[in-house]
């Protein structure tokens, strides 16, 4: 099957059925393309993703299965319980979208590579400026030590990327995410592939089809009330 190429000059340009993903690489359904705002929200409506290398165009996934998170499934072990009770770290919503990204950004151990590029973080940016993209921050003291980034839209939550340098500080900013999603009626998180980290949080896959049924479903939802400012 032959890969779309989407004109970077026409944002309205539709993306092929995401039945006609690839699946060897799992997911590949688009190439080339924008990131400008238009198109993003296009993409993420229909279980679309961009995720490419610096030295690659921009590829568009639709992997099947597809892995989320149903708000009601989240799993919290005792010994992160235990963590989040002692009074060590303060948490925020969009305070510092700006530092997240670059956070999310940073070269990790053992992976000097990153797929979030300046590209990336101007789009995404723009996306935040126009309050359709959101932040988590975890802070110890006056230190942004874990955090994740995503698009909302409808009721749900598309994850995007997180970072941690404090332990666990990540999943403490997916559980306190959580817990606000359920307080505005959201109802599900889009975790795009199955990763350990949010297996152990209660994330598990579905059929892109079932996934795609549930955007139908709650993207075109009146965006829930919520502040999205710090709890």
């Amino acid at each position: 099957m032959l890969i779309s190429l989407l004109n970077p000059q026409d944002p309205d340009q539709p993306f092929p059925p995401v039945h006609q993903a690839l699946r060897d690489p799992n997911g590949l359904l688009a190439v080339g393309g924008c990131l400008g705002s238009h198109r993003l929200l296009a993409a993420y409506r229909q279980g679309i993703f961009p995720w490419y290398n610096r030295d690659e165009p921009i590829l568009w996934w639709s992997p099947n299965p597809r892995m989320v998170l149903f708000l009601d499934e989240l799993k919290v072990s005792g010994s992160l319980k235990k963590r989040m009770r002692k009074p060590i770290f303060t948490i925020s919503f969009d305070r510092a979208f700006d530092q997240v990204i670059s956070a999310c950004a940073a070269p990790r151990e053992g992976n000097p590579d990153t797929w979030i590029s300046p590209e990336i973080k101007v789009a995404y940016l723009s996306l935040h400026q126009s309050g359709l993209a959101h932040s988590v921050e975890v802070w110890l003291e006056d230190n942004l030590v874990g955090g994740l980034y995503g698009v909302a839209i409808g009721r749900v939550f598309f994850g995007e990327s997180m970072f941690h340098t404090a332990t666990d500080a990540s999943k403490i900013a997916f559980v306190y995410l959580v817990e606000a999603l359920r307080r505005w009626n959201y109802r599900l998180i889009d975790c795009q592939v199955r990763s350990s980290h949010l297996a152990s949080l209660g994330a598990r896959e579905i059929p892109r089809g079932h996934f795609k049924h549930l955007l139908n479903r709650h993207c075109g939802l009146p965006a829930a009330a919520s502040a999205w400012c710090s709890p």
